[in-house]
């Protein structure tokens, strides 16, 4: 779980510390005459004009006093206007333009604050439809009730409807059956591989599902997601195709329990000779299965929320049955239970047909004839009719019975009766053959028994792989709590804990009731599927207290139950593949009712279930679902391996406990079951995948989720290239393709090679990097100047190890060749998304004002191409890779959202062994009409999802007041601008200006600024007034006579340069108060303007909001969300 903090710290001016070190005059920063007071934004009615009337402005003097007397609407000070700031501009209306984030103001079109985009994430859900939603689009009539987030906890949302997945009819059915006949032993070896197959699948599923938001579809989604839509659509169908084979399962179950245990004279089909019985009950199940489907489907078409409401009644009986054989099992060591099991030699004697006649060949008469005759002293018995040809005594009987006595032995010894030592080894009959105890005598058969005698035969021939496929069904069901992710509280908390704690809990059931089962049931009952030994009993019924009918009834309840979550989730399943729309003829499928419930969709599934129905053996429907669900789970495997090794920037599980090596164990033990179980079911359920694969691959739709497939062999680059150029990447599989822009010196070297340091510490994000450099003249003339420059760059990223392309251009100018190099870097799909340059160094006091004016060119075409932008200032204080920070903080000032950046740059940088010490603080800025404490859940619930750790702080921002610094700054930059643009200093004259304007600014006596709600601009202008600068050109011809300096210095600032220089001072006051020791400072990077003119005061802006900071990574978006909560 994400460790967050929050802290919310409101930043008024008294309790941030001031910039002395950088600020020109503290006095008129702090003293009351050079500070300026500013109304309230409460205070302002932002929806009307402001007046005079409606503001109480007026202008005020050195000796006199503001107007107070229409103080209703402010904070009890008078708002003041000032002659040196130009108050043209109308007020501004909208809210987004705060004086806090001015500076940010022309990113807003394009780019929300923080506070709106968390709002609207809070708000907003790309789940489909679940069971909830079902039921209240049901619910006609009634008033729609107001959306409540999703309360389910893991207990209740995960691990129960685990639990009543994985229990089935095969624990009650056959694992008696599968313990008798492979014995105790080899039964632990089934039950153990087939519960580490389902673990290690839980383990993979529960990093894929902590990976972002998993909407219902379970492992369709996971594996489509992940590995593409080809293999998403080949095993979603293969997954729907075992689900509905499952509800089939589970009927033909419910039919079994029910002619078999509870009513057996409600069969339609009788036959009159044991060669029949067996059609005969086939045909049965045909019959009674057809109308329980029929029965089942309406049920699930009338409406879901019956079923779900069943559920729980369902799960108890469940529960209530598995508690029964515990009790059952500790009760038989005191008291064992009367089933008499009758055997003629070491043979097993039906107990049908013996009903209340006893276990013997004759037996003493109840009433003697008479008159007595002394020479008849024995009667016969029903057996005796079975095996002799007439009653008398000296009837022709068989060979066998002749020889052979006949006992009664206990059908449930008892837990203390040592009765586990014979059923430790395995017993593999052929079909037709007796079962047989192998401690009692025997006689030598002459003749293999037939049909017609009263023998318990094995219906079918046994095996271990046949077991194995037989018994695998009993674990499947492990995703239930994937596919309510939509339902729960905290479904990256619940799905792991729930669905792994459901599968250790199943596991130990069955590894417990196996050796149970084999310490209390005699070997032959435990071999005898049907009960026939036991009078028709339920074997495991016999086993139970207080009575066989609470499993009889438990498991027939909860069979129902079963087939009712098949018919349910199966048709959602299909919906769910219809709807993505890469199977065209699957399109129908998608559509339903108008409360979204699948109608075609459960159509189909119960015609397919029909099919497995008309099969009619359970013994024979469960091998097929098996092989869909290994299919299933080797490839979640799969996704899990596959994404584990290839490292992409998504992929951030929650889920911390797996390996890639879990996941190949689990692959592997999937696709040997498959093969162990059935290898030619395996061949058939592999074919049919790969016909689907290929017919999405030539026919589906084109989608993108994120095919990690692609480009894994240098053999398949053509194919991979092709493929990538389909369009633009998923917002999962974005990574940072760099282009790192480097400059070299006169001598060939690189000026910055810790942009190149900077850039291999993004290795994480397993992109492209290609390095690109400019050199100024003429192609034909520089050929061999460029060679020489690739080569440097090449030896430079060989020595910082960066793996990836160098590129030189020879261009005219710089600026044309670096925007040539970002149009037609790359090829295809492996093309830059990403431009990293470093920040022009002394711009101020550069010879060259080209260097500042190439940076900013720079940051417009990147914009231009919609490309992210990364400038790490001061990059000769960056660590090398040698040097790996200590423990300390990576703080990020998200202030607008552009994709995400933000919060993706430190994870990749974490990865690296520099910065792995360092922890993640996420700081926002609140403004007043923000929502603070919503924020911070907001957030909170934000980074949760996009598997983030990181500390947050909102911080407040309030509308404080425009100080004198401000001002000042923002004239300086200004008259120094205007007076480079107009005189052309040399560079120590310009230095000498510079200082000049500075020193005449700090002995200004500064009475009042206008407040800053009074305008706002679109771009940067022209910061004399019109009569000055008419003036000016018209009296004089340089700036250099003392009148001209005079007239520079009346200069009115524009109030939008105010505004941004007031942002700049604000936001770096908070940042160097919250941030002055971070390893590493991320923030937002303010567009540059509209208008040229204003470019120097752009770099002004940047240098006054990065001011007394370290290491600071100016990050601009491309616009494009780069970062995602979903899977």
């Amino acid at each position: 779980m994400a460790s967050v903090r929050f802290t919310v710290t409101p930043t008024k001016a008294e309790d941030l510390p001031g910039l002395s070190d950088t600020s020109p005059d503290i006095s008129s920063r702090s003293s009351g005459r050079g500070h300026v007071r500013f109304g309230s934004r409460e205070s302002v009615n932002r929806s009307e004009p402001l007046s005079e009337g409606s503001g109480g402005l007026t202008t005020t003097g050195e000796n006199e006093t503001p107007d107070r007397t229409n103080t209703d609407q402010g904070d009890g000070n008078a708002k003041m206007s000032n002659v040196y700031i130009n108050n043209s501009h109308g007020v501004d209306d909208d809210d987004f333009y705060d004086r806090n984030l001015a500076l940010f103001e022309e990113e807003m079109d394009t780019r929300p604050k923080v506070s709106s985009l968390l709002n609207r994430l809070a708000n907003y859900t790309n789940l489909t439809q679940g069971a909830r939603e079902h039921e209240e689009a049901e619910s006609i009539g009634e008033k729609r009730k107001a959306q409540k987030s999703p309360q389910m906890g893991t207990f209740m949302g995960v691990y129960l409807p685990c639990l009543q997945n994985i229990f089935g009819v095969i624990l009650f059915l056959r694992l008696t059956w599968v313990v008798g006949t492979a014995g105790v032993l080899q039964a632990l070896c089934i039950v153990f591989i087939c519960c580490c197959c389902t673990l290690l699948t839980a383990i993979s599923m529960s990093a894929i599902a902590t990976n972002g938001v998993v909407p219902a579809g379970g492992s369709y989604f996971m594996i489509s997601r992940s590995l593409g839509p080809e293999f998403g659509g080949a095993v979603g169908l293969c997954f729907y195709l075992g689900t509905t084979f499952a509800g089939a399962m589970y009927i033909l179950g419910a039919i079994e329990i029910l002619l078999m245990y509870i009513a057996p004279w409600a069969a339609i089909f009788v036959s009159g000779s044991p060669d029949g019985e067996g059609a005969a009950m086939l045909n049965n199940m045909r019959v009674y299965g057809s109308i329980f489907l029929l029965l089942m489907a309406l049920l699930v078409f009338v409406g879901v929320k019956y079923v779900n409401k069943l559920a729980s009644v369902f799960l108890a009986c469940v529960i209530i049955s598995i508690l029964s054989i515990y009790t059952g099992a500790l009760v038989s060591a005191f008291s064992p239970p009367t089933f008499p099991v009758c055997m003629l030699g070491n043979r097993t004697l039906s107990g049908h047909i013996l009903h209340d006649s006893p276990c013997a060949k004759t037996t003493l008469p109840k009433e003697p004839p008479r008159p007595v005759d002394t020479n008849l002293t024995l009667a016969t018995t029903t057996l005796w009719l079975q095996f002799c040809e007439g009653p008398d005594l000296n009837a022709s009987c068989d060979y066998y019975f002749n020889l052979s006595n006949i006992s009664e032995i206990p059908g449930i010894p008892g837990l203390s009766s040592g009765v586990i030592t014979e059923n430790i080894w395995s017993v593999y009959l052929s079909k037709g053959d007796v079962l047989e105890k192998g401690s009692l005598p025997s006689p030598r058969p002459v003749h293999p028994p037939t049909n017609r005698l009263p023998y318990v035969f094995a219906d079918i021939t046994t095996s271990f792989t046949l077991l194995v496929g037989i018994f695998f069904p009993s674990v499947t069901g492990i995703m239930a709590g994937s596919n309510r992710s939509g339902d729960l509280k905290d479904a990256q908390r619940s799905i792991p804990i729930g669905t792994i704690m459901a599968i250790l809990t199943t596991s130990l059931v069955y590894l417990s009731s196996v050796v149970l089962f084999g310490a209390c049931i005699e070997g032959v009952v435990l071999r005898d599927k049907f009960g026939d030994s036991v009078k028709g009993n339920l074997v495991v019924g016999t086993l139970s207290w207080p009575s066989p009918w609470v499993i009889v009834i438990g498991s027939f309840f909860s069979t129902c139950g079963a087939g009712l979550q098949s018919l349910t989730g199966a048709p959602r399943l299909l919906q769910a593949i219809a709807k993505d729309n890469i199977i065209p003829f699957l399109r129908v499928f998608g559509h339903g009712k108008a409360n979204g419930e699948p109608t075609w969709a459960l159509l189909l599934t119960a015609l397919i279930a029909e099919l497995g129905i008309l099969i009619a053996s359970l013994d024979l429907v469960a091998p097929i679902l098996s092989m869909f669900f290994l299919m299933c789970y080797l490839f979640v495997n799969l996704a899990c391996a596959l994404q584990t090794l290839l490292r992409t920037p998504n992929w951030r599980p929650r889920f911390s406990y797996y390996h890639w090596t879990l996941s190949f164990l689990g692959m592997i033990i999937c696709l040997a079951l498959m093969f162990i179980s059935s290898w030619y079911y395996a061949i058939v359920a592999i074919v049919i995948a790969g016909m689907i694969y290929k017919y999405i691959e030539y026919h589906g739709a084109e989608k993108e989720w994120g095919d990690g497939i692609r480009g894994l062999s240098l053999s398949a680059a053509r194919y991979a290239l092709l493929r990538l150029e389909e369009g633009p990447p998923h917002t999962k599989n974005w990574r940072p393709q760099l282009l790192v822009l480097l400059k070299l010196d006169e001598d060939a070297y690189v000026k910055s090679p810790r942009l190149l340091t900077f850039a291999s510490q993004l290795k994480a994000g397993k992109g492209l990097t290609i390095v690109g450099t400019v050199i100024t003249g003429n192609y034909l003339h520089s050929y061999g100047e460029a060679l020489a420059a690739e080569q440097t760059l090449k030896h430079q990223m060989d020595k910082e190890k960066v793996k990836g392309f160098c590129q030189c251009i020879v261009a005219n100018k710089a600026r044309e060749g670096i925007s040539h190099m970002i149009q037609s870097s790359g090829l295809g799909g492996m093309r830059h998304n990403t431009v990293v340059m470093g920040w022009p160094l002394a711009w101020r006091q550069s010879e060259d004002p080209q260097s500042w004016k190439t940076f900013i060119n720079t940051v417009r075409v990147t914009t231009a191409a919609h490309l992210a932008l990364l400038v790490p200032k001061n990059i000769s204080l960056f660590p090398g890779n040698s040097e790996p920070c200590a423990e300390g903080y990576i703080d990020v000032w998200w202030i607008v959202h552009d994709g995400g950046m933000l919060m993706l740059l430190p994870f990749l940088l974490r990865q690296h062994k520099v910065w792995r010490k360092c922890a993640m603080r996420i700081f926002t800025v609140a403004q007043m009409e923000d929502n603070s404490i919503q924020m911070k859940k907001d957030l909170a619930t934000f980074l949760y999802h996009l598997r983030i750790e990181a500390d947050v702080e909102v911080v407040e921002m309030h509308n404080s007041d425009i100080s004198a610094y401000t001002y000042e700054r923002t004239l300086m930059m200004e008259q120094r601008s205007q007076m480079l643009r107009q005189m052309r200093l040399s560079k120590s004259d310009r230095e000498k200006e510079a200082q000049l304007v500075k020193d005449r600014n700090s002995m200004l006596r500064l009475t009042s600024i206008g407040s800053d709600d009074d305008e706002d601009t679109d771009g940067v202008h022209m910061t004399w007034t019109k009569e000055k600068a008419l003036q000016y050109r018209a009296t004089h011809s340089g700036c250099s006579t003392p009148e001209g300096f005079r007239d520079m210095l009346s200069i009115r600032p524009d109030h939008s340069n105010v505004r941004r220089m007031h942002t700049a001072v604000k936001l770096n006051e908070v940042i160097v108060n919250k941030s002055h020791d971070a390893r590493l400072v991320l923030l937002n990077m303010p567009g540059p303007p509209r208008n040229p003119a204003g470019d120097e005061n752009y770099m002004e802006f940047l240098e006054v909001l990065t001011e007394g900071l370290e290491r600071v990574l100016l990050v601009r978006g491309g616009g494009s969300e780069v970062i995602t909560i979903y899977s």
